[in-house]
């Protein structure tokens, strides 16, 4: 699954603050070891010490114009587009671990001789929806073969998480899964809706998300195409 959110670019992260506000989590299958609640005033929710994974929006593509050029189709020399988002998790230790892979299928004009083309992308590990708990760089290298328009190559992130940060404390769990009786004053009241539960929850939330590590204006040229 691809979670399409608000781009993230540059290494000091311009335009962070507003665009963290609107990141949204992705659900997440139960699974064994898991927080299900399902107990009272219809509240289902489930958590996951496993981190979403997704492409923030504007990110998944890149486009490259001939040296002197202008940014128009006619100038038009490299269009790639970041794909088939794939990620596994084991949480199986105090470290958890996520790992995403994705395809890079890329598109040249000028068919004429071999060429390599090396695009730089990053990943990026958001706490609570915007806290940068980390940000590393990486690079995928297609090859075009003379005579060759399309060209096709692998990429791969990973990153880790303590068990602890994406863990609820006691006591909030408690708060969560505590059986509540007719006649009990708070069994009315859904404690997610509580700031404190909420505020709880959302720190235990992590995203891991993959781009194209892009300039101002490759980013401005996909925000307006």
């Amino acid at each position: 699954m691809t979670l399409r959110l608000p781009a993230l670019h540059g290494s000091k992260f311009p335009v962070l603050a507003p665009v963290l506000a609107m990141v949204a989590t992705l659900g997440a299958c139960s699974q064994e070891g898991a927080l299900v609640v399902d107990q009272g005033v219809g509240i289902t929710s489930v958590l996951t010490s496993c981190p979403a994974v997704g492409i923030p929006n504007y990110t998944g593509d890149v486009t490259t114009f001939r040296a002197g050029g202008t940014a128009t189709s006619g100038d038009l020399d490299i269009s790639a587009s970041m794909t088939n988002l794939r990620s596994t998790c084991d949480d199986t230790t105090d470290r958890v671990y996520s790992e995403a892979t994705f395809d890079v299928r890329a598109r040249r004009t000028d068919v004429r001789g071999a060429r390599t083309v090396t695009l730089p992308y990053f990943v990026t590990v958001l706490q609570g929806g915007s806290a940068v708990v980390t940000k590393r760089l990486g690079e995928v290298t297609l090859t075009f073969a003379d005579g060759q328009e399309r060209a096709e190559a692998s990429g791969k992130a990973g990153s880790f998480v303590n068990r602890s940060a994406a863990s609820l404390p006691e006591d909030i769990r408690e708060r969560i899964t505590r059986r509540r009786r007719a006649g009990d004053p708070e069994a009315a009241l859904d404690p997610l809706a509580n700031p404190e539960v909420r505020a709880a929850i959302a720190r235990t939330r992590f995203e891991m998300l993959v781009g194209f590590q892009l300039t101002e204006e490759q980013l401005a040229y996909n925000a307006t195409r």
